[in-house]
């Protein structure tokens, strides 16, 4: 009996102890602070809000209880409350592009340098992810949700991306599009663009003017909204010098490495004439690149080549890329900064178009 006694009361003293042990490895609430300090958790909550007068020695006290229990403020009650400015919020297809990257980086140094939290979510393609992702920053109080990427404009399209803008507004937040198409005036939507076209044209006249007349252009997929935008550029170009558009050398699919370096084979393989390649992006081009080498031909003096971004790695090819120069950082800055502005504007600023300039390296030959 003595023995069963004793191990019973051992076990009760354990469960005690474990019972403490589990509360001290809680978290600390504010009233554990307001009980430490020996005020009320409404002078902790000021104290800690800094909204209204209390004592240096009361203050003081509250410190030393946050610091001493490591007391953490709830950040969403706070954000709740308005108390603490919303994280803008990045969503887009894939983070692991370079150009997307410059963009978010772009948007994480605004929003740093504003005191605000930023978030990156990607969606992989994903409409439904998309939609999810934009209700949870909604739910989160964000005070700005970015698109970023091309998208195909149809109805589709302008009716989530109108549902998108109307239900953050009400929320208090803002919908901003990068690089994706603009919507009907009155939505409640900020758009920052570049230019495209613009950038396209550059890079197809810089080839003509260098006396290449047969360019096999690997554009986009059809209906992006930047593949038509490119491909738009370069048949401007085209008719700007008078040279007809072959219609077999144009060649779309999508922005990757292996789609140039797939399409530039097969246009080898099927016997395409041609002294130049425009590769609707730096990853095309690069492509494009190695599927020349792979037919032992050299760039620029047997094939010239050009490619569109300017992605940090354009430098380091051989030979170095000539490319068209996108923004990318200055569209993620502009994206947060005319989000968190907007109040602060005249009406109409809501849609920016960003320049892009073509940038001349070794990888372009005049031809004779």
């Amino acid at each position: 009996m003595t023995d069963e006694t004793e191990t019973g009361r051992k076990r009760s003293g354990g469960g005690r102890a474990r019972r403490k042990g589990s509360e001290r490895d809680r978290p600390a609430t504010i009233r554990d602070v307001a009980a430490k300090a020996g005020v009320s958790v409404a002078t902790v909550s000021r104290a800690l809000a800094g909204n209204y007068p209390v004592s240096e020695e009361t203050r003081a006290r509250i410190t030393a209880a946050v610091e001493s229990l490591h007391y953490v403020v709830n950040v969403h009650a706070k954000a709740l409350s308005g108390r603490v400015p919303g994280p803008v919020a990045l969503v887009i297809r894939d983070i692991t592009g370079p150009s997307l990257a410059h963009v978010a980086a772009g948007v994480e140094q605004e929003a740093g340098s504003r005191g605000r939290l930023s978030l990156v979510c990607s969606t992989q393609g994903d409409t439904g992810r998309e939609d999810d992702l934009v209700q949870l920053m909604r739910e989160q109080h964000a005070a700005a949700v970015v698109l970023v990427g091309g998208a195909v404009p149809d109805d589709a399209y302008h009716r989530r991306m109108a549902d998108y803008a109307r239900a953050l507004d009400a929320a208090g937040s803002r919908l901003v599009l990068v690089g994706r198409p603009p919507l009907p005036p009155g939505v409640p939507v900020t758009v920052v663009e570049y230019d495209d076209r613009g950038g396209a044209f550059q890079a197809v006249t810089h080839l003509l003017a260098s006396g290449h007349r047969r360019i096999l252009f690997l554009g986009g997929e059809p209906g992006l909204s930047s593949a038509e935008q490119r491909r738009a550029g370069h048949l401007d170009a085209l008719r700007a010098q008078g040279v007809a558009q072959a219609e077999e050398l144009e060649i779309p699919g999508p922005y990757t490495r292996a789609s140039g370096h797939a399409r530039t084979r097969e246009a080898l393989r099927s016997g395409l004439q041609f002294t130049a390649v425009f590769g609707g992006s730096d990853a095309v081009a690069v492509g494009a690149l190695a599927a020349l080498r792979e037919a032992g031909l050299r760039v620029p003096h047997d094939v010239s080549l050009v490619g569109f971004d300017d992605v940090p790695f354009a430098t380091d090819l051989t030979p170095p890329l000539t490319t068209v120069r996108v923004p990318y950082e200055e569209l993620g800055r502009s994206a947060v900064r005319l989000a968190l502005e907007r109040e602060e504007r005249t009406p109409g600023a809501d849609h920016v178009v960003l320049s892009t300039r073509l940038v001349i390296r070794q990888s372009v030959r005049r031809l004779k």
